[in-house]
C-alpha cells in the first residue's frame, strides 16, 4: 500500500502539501490501473483553473514561476499544447441496437481527488447550515451555464435532453428533449409520455440524474465532473439530519465529510469487516426512518403551534429525538477509524457460526501435525522425541495434515496440534472453539504461520483453555487483528506477532496471558483490551505500533472494568502512547482536558486530525410506557421544548492527552518493572470521546 501511494504521489509531485502521502488514499490498485493515467489530476487542473480565472478577470495576474509553484498536478489542463478531453469515454453496451450516446467515465476517482474537490473548491470550512450555500456557489461557478447535452438517467428510463438553463437553488437543469428522440426504457413509454413528465415537472430535472454525453472537445469535463462530485455527495456524504441543529459552529467537512469519505474508501478496498458494513447500512436505514417519523410528529406540532401540544406527543417525540442521537452516535463511532473497532464491531457473522466441538465419544486423544516434510525417514526423527510422551497413552492417535487450518478445524477438546518447522500460508481463518494446544516445533522464526488473504481476522478462539506457543504469525490485511479472544482463555507464550493492520484484541468477558512475546507493526494499537475482560502480558515486546496498549474503559455502563497485570515488558517506539486509555468524558472533563487548553496544551499535528474521535451523545432515553413520570416530565418542558436545539455531546471535539501516569489506575492489578521508550506523545495518555 505504501509503494502504491508513492507511485500516485509522483502524479501529483507538485502538490505543495503531499496530500496523497497525508491521506493514505484508500483505492483498488485494480481500479487505478483500469483509470485514466492523469484523469484524477485533471479534476484537480479544471477546478484551479476556474478560480484561476476568476482572478485574472478582477486583475489580479501571477508570475508564471508563481503558477508553476501552484500546480496540483504535473499537467496543466488550461494551458497545455493538448487539446480534446482528457476524461475517459464510458461507452453503453445494453443492446445491439442502441441509440444513446455514451457518457463521460467519471465514477472512479481516486480518494484525494474528491477529498480535494471537497475541501478547496465545494465546502471548504463551511458550517452544516452552510452547505447549500457553498454548494450552489461552487455550481454557480464549475457548470456550464446552457447549450450542452446529458442523458437523464433514471430508474425507469434514459433519455438524450439538452440543458437550457440552470436552477442552482434547487439542484435542477431546465431541458428539452433533443430531436430525434433518444432513449430506452425499462417499461412502455412513449414520446408523449416524456413530454407530459416534462411539463408537469415544468421541464426541471434533478443535476444529479443528468450525465453529460461525451465530448471530445474538452470543453464539458469540468461541466461532468462537478456533476459526479454533487451526485457522490448526496449519496454518500450527506445525511438529512445534519443541518438540523441550530449550533453548528464546526467545520462541517473535517466533522462529517472527511471520515465519511476515508469510510467509503475504505469498504471500497475490503478494510471494513462485511459484518460491520452491513450493521452501518443498518444503522443508516434505521436513522433515515427515526428522523422521518421525528420530522413528521415536528411538522404536525409546529402546525398547530397555537394549541398547547399534548403529553403524549410530548413523549413520543422526545423518545424519538434520544432514538435519533443515539443512532447518530453508533453511526459517528463506526466513521471514526479510531473507534470503529474499539466500539463498534462485535464479530463476523462466519465465527459466529462456528460452534465447539467438544470431546470425542471415543474419548480418544488426537495429536494432529501439521508438516510440509514429505520424506518419511525425515518426519520420523523430527516427532520421535516430541511424540513419544505425547502418544504413552494408549488413547492417543496421531494424524497428518498439510496446514494448521484443516488441523485445528479437525481438533476435538483436548487435542494438541504440533506444527513442524517451516512457513505455512493460509488462505482463511483460523477458528479455535475448543479447548486444544498448538505448540510449533522449534523457535518461533522457525515455524511461521502467515495469512494471504483479505478477511475479518486471522486467529479467532472462542476456547475455554486455549494454549499457543513456540510459532511465529505473519499478518498481512486481516482486518480486525493478528488474534482476536473472544471468549473463554488464550494461553500464549514465546511467539512473534507480525501486524500489518491491527493486533491482539481481548474482548469483554475473555482472557488472555501473554508470555514472553514479541508484537510490533499494527497500525492500530499492539493490544486492544475491552471492558469486562482480564489480561496478563508479562516480559513482552511491543513496539512499532500506533499505540502500544489501548485500554477500553466504560464505554458502556453493564461492563465490568477490565483487570490487567503488566509486568517486565517492554513498551518503545510506538507512534502515539506506550499505553492509552479510551473513555467517555463529560463535557466539564473535556473542557479542562480538551485540546488546545491552557493547562495541558494538545498536540495540534496531522496525526492530532486522524484521531479526532467522533464525539458521544447522552444514552439515557426517555421511557416509552406512558407512565405519570414520563407524563410529568414532558408537562414539565412544556413550551421550552425544540426539537433538535439540544447541545448534545456528540457535537463536542474529542481529543487525547498525554497524562503523566494511568498505572495507579484501579484497572490495573499489578504493575512491575516495565520499560518504556521513544513513544511518540508520551508513555501514557487518555483519550475521551
Amino acid at each position: 500500500m505504501e509503494q502504491e501511494t508513492q507511485e500516485t504521489a509522483c502524479i501529483v509531485s507538485d502538490m505543495p502539501d503531499m496530500v496523497v502521502v497525508e491521506l493514505h488514499s484508500a483505492v483498488k490498485a485494480k481500479e487505478a490501473e483500469e483509470g485514466l493515467p492523469g484523469a484524477g489530476c485533471n479534476s484537480l487542473d479544471i477546478a484551479k483553473a476556474l478560480f484561476q480565472n476568476e482572478n485574472n478577470e478582477n486583475g489580479e495576474h501571477h508570475d508564471d514561476d508563481d503558477d508553476d509553484d501552484d500546480d496540483d498536478s504535473g499537467t496543466d489542463y488550461v494551458n497545455s499544447d493538448k487539446s480534446g478531453t482528457q476524461l475517459q469515454r464510458c461507452e453503453r453496451h445494453r443492446g445491439e441496437s442502441s441509440s444513446l450516446p455514451d457518457t463521460f467515465q467519471t465514477n472512479n476517482l481516486l480518494f484525494y481527488e474528491r477529498f480535494k474537490a471537497y475541501q478547496d473548491y465545494m465546502l471548504g470550512d463551511c458550517k452544516p447550515s452552510e452547505v447549500k450555500a457553498f454548494t450552489a456557489d461552487y455550481l454557480e461557478k464549475a457548470l456550464e451555464p446552457c447549450d450542452w447535452l446529458a442523458l437523464w438517467s433514471t430508474d425507469v428510463f434514459d433519455v438524450v435532453v439538452e440543458v437550457q438553463d440552470l436552477d442552482i437553488n434547487d439542484l435542477k437543469a431546465h431541458v428539452k428533449l433533443v430531436q430525434p428522440l433518444q432513449y430506452e426504457t425499462r417499461c412502455e413509454i412513449t414520446e408523449e409520455d416524456f413530454n407530459s413528465l416534462l411539463e408537469a415537472t415544468q421541464h426541471k430535472v434533478p443535476l444529479m440524474e443528468l450525465q453529460v454525453v461525451y465530448d471530445e472537445s474538452g470543453d464539458f469535463d469540468q461541466t461532468a465532473l462537478t456533476l459526479e462530485h454533487l451526485r457522490f455527495f448526496y449519496k454518500h456524504i450527506w445525511r438529512q439530519w445534519d443541518e438540523e441543529d441550530e449550533d453548528d459552529d464546526f467545520d462541517y467537512f473535517v466533522r462529517c465529510v472527511e471520515p465519511r469519505l476515508r469510510l467509503y474508501y475504505d469498504i471500497l478496498e475490503d478494510r471494513v469487516p462485511a459484518g460491520l458494513v452491513a450493521e452501518y447500512q443498518s444503522l443508516l436505514q434505521s436513522c433515515s426512518q427515526c428522523f422521518q417519523q421525528f420530522s413528521e410528529l415536528r411538522s404536525g406540532l409546529n402546525a398547530d403551534s397555537d394549541l398547547e401540544p399534548d403529553n403524549v406527543s410530548m413523549v413520543e417525540g422526545l423518545n424519538l429525538y434520544d432514538q435519533l442521537e443515539t443512532l447518530k452516535r453508533k453511526l459517528h463511532i463506526i466513521e471514526n477509524p479510531l473507534l470503529r473497532y474499539v466500539l463498534a464491531y462485535k464479530g463476523s457473522s462466519r465465527q459466529q457460526c462456528v460452534q465447539s466441538r467438544g470431546l470425542r465419544e471415543s474419548g480418544m486423544k488426537v495429536v494432529h501435525v501439521v508438516t510440509a516434510v514429505t520424506n518419511t525417514i525425515q518426519l520420523q526423527s523430527l516427532l520421535t522425541a516430541r511424540l513419544i510422551p505425547l502418544c504413552a497413552s494408549e488413547d492417543t492417535e496421531i494424524q497428518f495434515h498439510r496446514d494448521p487450518v484443516s488441523a485445528v478445524d479437525a481438533s476435538h477438546q483436548g487435542d494438541t496440534v504440533i506444527v513442524l518447522p517451516g512457513t505455512y500460508s493460509v488462505s482463511s481463518s483460523i477458528f479455535i472453539p475448543d479447548s486444544i494446544t498448538i505448540e510449533g516445533f522449534g523457535f518461533p522464526d522457525e515455524v511461521v504461520i502467515e495469512n494471504q488473504y483479505k478477511g475479518d481476522s486471522f486467529v479467532e478462539s472462542t476456547g475455554a483453555d486455549v494454549s499457543v506457543s513456540n510459532i511465529k504469525f505473519i499478518q498481512h490485511d486481516a482486518i480486525e487483528g493478528i488474534l482476536c479472544v473472544r471468549e473463554g482463555t488464550v494461553n500464549m507464550e514465546n511467539c512473534v506477532l507480525q501486524c500489518e493492520t491491527t493486533g491482539v484484541i481481548v474482548r469483554g468477558s475473555a482472557r488472555l496471558t501473554m508470555n514472553m512475546c514479541d508484537l510490533y507493526g499494527s497500525k492500530g494499537a499492539g493490544v486492544e483490551i475491552y471492558p469486562g475482560s482480564v489480561c496478563s502480558l508479562v516480559s513482552n515486546g511491543i513496539h512499532h505500533c500506533k499505540d502500544g496498549v489501548l485500554i477500553k474503559d466504560f464505554a458502556n455502563e453493564l461492563d465490568g472494568m477490565p483487570s490487567i497485570n503488566l509486568e517486565r515488558n517492554v513498551i518503545h517506539n510506538n507512534w502515539d502512547y506506550g499505553v492509552i486509555l479510551v473513555k467517555p468524558g463529560n463535557v466539564e472533563e473535556q473542557n479542562v482536558h480538551a485540546c488546545g487548553s491552557e493547562e495541558e496544551p494538545a498536540l495540534h499535528g496531522a496525526e492530532d486530525k486522524q484521531q479526532e474521535a467522533e464525539p458521544a451523545s447522552r444514552l439515557e432515553s426517555a421511557g416509552t410506557d406512558g407512565t405519570d413520570g414520563d407524563v410529568a416530565a414532558a408537562a414539565t418542558a412544556g413550551r421550552k421544548w425544540q426539537f433538535g436545539r439540544q447541545l448534545s455531546r456528540n457535537k463536542e471535539a474529542s481529543c487525547s492527552r498525554p497524562v503523566q501516569d494511568l498505572m495507579q489506575h484501579q484497572i490495573f492489578v499489578s504493575v512491575q518493572e516495565n520499560q518504556f521508550k521513544r513513544n511518540g506523545k508520551g508513555d501514557f495518555g487518555v483519550f475521551f470521546y
